[in-house]
């Protein structure tokens, strides 16, 4: 059986999780945490650069979230095609993908990352320069998601898997508000969806346990 090592409060895993949920792929849960210190030895002597989520099927692991998705497409297929099979269509999908990652996820990031004092940047000016890069996303997806179910056109894919965990938390760090109408509907389509849905309830939980608040919202 796939075994998936990572965190439910993860961006990341969260990402993976919606790709094994979306065609029902049997796999186990390695929780990394205090309470698993055999998790943590296993994932550790596998990747020691120590990020999550690590997806080991048998004697091969993989790492990188779009690798590890792109990887259930080819080895353990479903009905859900996350990466289309026309190679021009696919370069979008992928372009979205690094977008919804670099652009929206790494960008609240800072917040966070000032915020515990992990780079040198106060938490006022990490937050300030998360706004201003989340803004200036916020601003190019509110026109490239105008007329679309989904960030590509109207299948679900790979892209909509980065928007999902990208967008949940960015809206915790710089609210998505009717500013953004195309936006928040999108971000609205993605939490109803059944995948990402059971992500959120599963992470729960921990939402005490971020480091700028978490809203009461979603």
């Amino acid at each position: 059986m796939l075994a998936l090592y990572g965190h439910h409060f993860s961006s990341y895993t969260q990402k993976a999780k919606i790709a094994l949920y979306e065609n029902d792929t049997s796999f186990e849960f390695r929780e990394i945490g205090p309470d698993t210190p055999e998790h943590v030895g296993a994932w550790l002597e596998k990747w020691p650069i120590g990020k999550f989520p690590m997806l080991v099927d048998g004697d091969r692991s993989l790492v990188e979230t779009s690798i590890i998705i792109e990887y259930l497409q080819i080895k353990h297929p479903g009905p859900v095609r996350l990466i289309p099979d026309d190679p021009m269509k696919a370069l979008d999908v992928r372009f979205m993908d690094r977008f919804f990652d670099l652009h929206v996820m790494d960008a609240q990031q800072v917040a966070v990352a000032s915020k515990l004092g992990r780079i040198p940047m106060t938490p006022e000016d990490g937050l300030a320069l998360a706004h201003t890069r989340l803004r200036k996303a916020y601003d190019w997806l509110e026109g490239a998601l105008a007329g679309k179910t989904w960030a590509c056109g109207e299948a679900y894919s790979l892209a909509d898997a980065a928007a999902s965990m990208s967008l949940f938390y960015a809206d915790w760090v710089l609210e998505i508000t009717p500013d953004w109408p195309v936006l928040k509907a999108y971000r609205q389509r993605l939490l109803a969806r059944p995948s990402f849905a059971r992500c959120v309830e599963e992470a729960r939980y921990f939402r005490a346990f971020f480091p700028l608040g978490a809203p009461d919202r979603d």
